[in-house]
């Protein structure tokens, strides 16, 4: 049993279990519109999360008081957002989600039936872990929905990234950041914009006066990744808010910025390492294949024996090119000779690419079978290619598209707080 990984899976994913005792009575923790978070969910998060913060945390934890308050906002929003799918009507059947567990278990080199035994032998009841992953692969689809689906990144806006990193002869360097927000509501009066600015500004006195900044992300971050001590993780200049990118070249390594104001509130973020960018070399073939398919006109079998008798033409010296013009049907190479050009890790379906590497240079494979038909191929020649500008692009416009996806949900679930009624019962969080 790979007890580790388990333990390790679930306190990733910080879903709720009933591995603790049950209580005599269980109160509620939060009203949340016509809903309520339990303070049993409240303590089974918390104990997680205290767990998996023990194990990443080279400093003490910030009082038990202040992480069980950052456990149930994140409750909340959690909430608020199966009601939102809830009322969208977005659902997950019974099929997907049995093949969200078989996954997992095969993830973990086991059956179904060994898996659920082994979170019962961790106390984590398999009923209650099912319906969580339920929960977690409906908010996945609702964010979809409302979020993901209308971000879009454009050439331009890559060319425009990359063109800022050259101005600026950072395109080759990475920061990992941290962060903390202090949030200001939509609409904020300017009572609650100095109130927030306040609190920012203590925050960011105690930092140049020591203290550590995770656990003041933990304690004090209005931000999604406050559970895990502001980490944003590698960002280059140029994939960051404007906002960011103004500061966060004027700092060194371990240095924190002033307050930084935007539409969400005051932000800090400290500069924990910098690290440069190498060439990107990637191993490409040159290749050329001819393709046949079953029709109406011919059968599975038919089409087999007809691409068995080409190879053998092929062994006994007929022309690749001439054979691919005349017979094959891939009408996007077939006018080329069969030429696919040079072709990069991952391009061709796995068969395709299995065969390919297997071949020496101007040695011509076996036929063989994939899902657009079966194929001959033969490997012309092999290189190292020089990717780093593609890769470079790829990278920006991945970097692009997180950030603008994280920008859209920081707003969305900001807006489905602002417009919710919430009111906090627990004792230790709602003072």
């Amino acid at each position: 049993m790979k007890y580790k990984s388990l333990i390790c899976l679930m306190l990733s994913m910080a879903w709720n279990t009933t591995g603790s005792a049950a209580e005599p009575l269980n109160r509620v923790a939060a009203i949340v519109n016509e809903d309520v978070v339990l303070e049993s969910e409240l303590n089974a998060r918390e104990e997680m999360v205290v767990g998996q913060l023990q194990d990443q945390q080279q400093t003490q934890l910030p009082p038990r008081s202040v992480i069980r308050k950052q456990v149930l906002d994140r409750l909340i929003l959690e909430n608020l957002q199966l009601q939102m799918a809830e009322r969208t009507g977005v659902r997950v059947d019974d099929e997907t989600l049995n093949s969200n567990l078989r996954t997992m278990a095969q993830q973990n080199g086991m059956s179904l039936a060994d898996f659920s035994e082994a979170l019962e032998a961790d106390n984590i009841d398999y009923v209650v872990f099912r319906e969580q992953l339920r929960n977690q692969i409906t908010m996945a689809r609702i964010r979809q929905e409302m979020v993901d689906n209308r971000v879009t990144v454009t050439e331009q806006d890559v060319d425009n990234l990359l063109a800022n990193a050259a101005s600026n002869n950072d395109e080759n360097r990475e920061y990992r950041l941290s962060h903390i927000l202090v949030s200001v509501p939509e609409a904020a009066s300017a009572e609650q914009i100095q109130t927030a600015k306040k609190r920012a500004a203590d925050i960011l006195a105690r930092l140049q006066n020591g203290a550590d900044f995770s656990q003041m992300a933990i304690a004090e971050s209005d931000a999604q990744q406050a559970l895990e001590g502001g980490d944003l993780g590698w960002r280059k200049t140029g994939q960051l808010p404007s906002f960011f990118s103004d500061v966060v070249g004027q700092l060194r390594k371990g240095q924190v910025s002033d307050l930084i104001r935007s539409p969400s509130g005051f932000h800090i973020v400290k500069i924990t390492d910098i690290r440069g960018e190498e060439r990107h070399l990637i191993a490409q073939t040159h290749v050329r294949h001819i393709l046949l398919r079953a029709d109406a006109l011919s059968s599975e079998q038919e089409t087999k024996t007809r691409i068995e008798q080409l190879y053998e033409r092929l062994l006994e010296g007929a022309d690749f090119a001439n054979l691919a013009r005349a017979n094959s049907q891939d009408p996007g190479s077939a006018s080329e000779g069969g030429d696919l050009g040079w072709v990069s890790p991952g391009q061709m379906v796995p068969e395709f690419e299995k065969v390919a590497d297997s071949l020496q240079p101007g040695a011509i494979g076996k036929p063989f079978e994939s899902r657009f038909g079966w194929h001959i191929v033969q490997v012309l020649a092999r290189r190292e290619h020089d990717d780093t500008e593609e890769y470079r692009r790829s990278r920006a416009r991945e970097s692009l598209l997180k950030l603008k996806k994280d920008e859209a949900l920081e707003i969305w679930l900001r807006r489905l707080r602002d417009e919710a009624y919430i009111e906090y019962m627990d004792k230790d969080t709602s003072s």
